[in-house]
């Protein structure tokens, strides 16, 4: 059978770099079995040809209505599937879904019927709210990055913006490259609809979020740009991390001086 992708060159660019960002998650310990997940808004490759492409799927429910979302096309990781999988075979452990016209469900058209993950609801609420504010941001991504997790064990990094002050101070390129920080989404039942709802409302003042005792969850204009804030955000907590190990209390850098950063760097905070 003809892949999507063939004679699609930017379509498979896209998918070559989620696969790419799938394998950088796997080689970090970020993705044991089939943990996390990548969805990413392709609608902007979608030509004729697929948009006439016929269903190899039963219609599926969302579980809520998206407006922003009709017509729209998705490469989602598939649930169950393995991230080190999706980075060598990208269209055997993923798929092309299409949101119907109603709003709440959607079909998958490409390649093979691999049903996407079980968190799509909070992946789709947020693709969906980016449309209606036209952020231009098009892709997410859930990782479990060690570190970070295991901070989020901790009570008092889990108040508001502690964690993000505390890792901006490790290292002056956190605060650079992840300028907003990171939200808090107090313990929600994973794949429900209130991680999805608690999800968006960090996402207004924050491009990556905590999901206590879970994972973390960010948005990014692409793939690589979601897993690169990520990223840095787990270098501190390594940092961090690392200096308790070896028996005292990081200093980090002061306010005085990250702020002297956020001025020189023109940053948002």
């Amino acid at each position: 059978m003809k892949s999507i992708l063939e004679g699609r060159p930017a379509l498979k660019k896209t998918v070559d770099e989620i696969a790419e960002v799938a394998g950088y998650l796997w080689q970090n310990g970020w993705a044991e079995r089939n943990g996390g997940n990548i969805t990413v808004n392709i609608t902007e490759y979608v030509d004729d040809e697929i948009k006439a492409m016929p269903a190899i799927s039963e219609v599926k429910q969302i579980g809520t209505t998206l407006p922003q979302l009709k017509g729209t096309y998705f490469f989602c990781k598939g649930t169950g599937k393995r991230m080190r999988d999706l980075a060598r075979r990208p269209m055997e452990n993923g798929s092309v879904i299409r949101i119907l016209d109603d709003c709440a469900s959607y079909e998958i058209i490409a390649d093979n019927v691999v049903m996407p993950t079980s968190e799509l609801p909070s992946h789709l609420m947020v693709h969906a709210h980016q449309i209606e504010i036209g952020s231009g941001y098009k892709a997410t991504v859930h990782t479990h990055p060690i570190e970070l997790v295991a901070m989020s064990h901790s009570k008092k990094f889990m108040e508001k913006d502690v964690l993000t002050n505390l890792l901006w101070s490790m290292i002056p390129e956190t605060k650079a490259f992840c300028p907003l920080g990171l939200g808090i989404v107090p313990y929600e039942l994973p794949s429900s609809i209130k991680l999805a709802e608690e999800t968006l409302k960090q996402l207004e003042d924050y491009d990556v979020v905590m999901w206590e005792k879970h994972g973390v969850f960010a948005k990014g204009k692409d793939v690589m740009d979601a897993f690169d804030q990520i990223d840095v955000l787990s270098k501190s907590a390594k940092i961090y991390v690392n200096a308790k190990a070896m028996g005292f209390e990081p200093e980090g850098m002061s306010q005085a001086q990250m702020k002297e950063m956020s001025v020189a760097f023109n940053l948002p905070k």
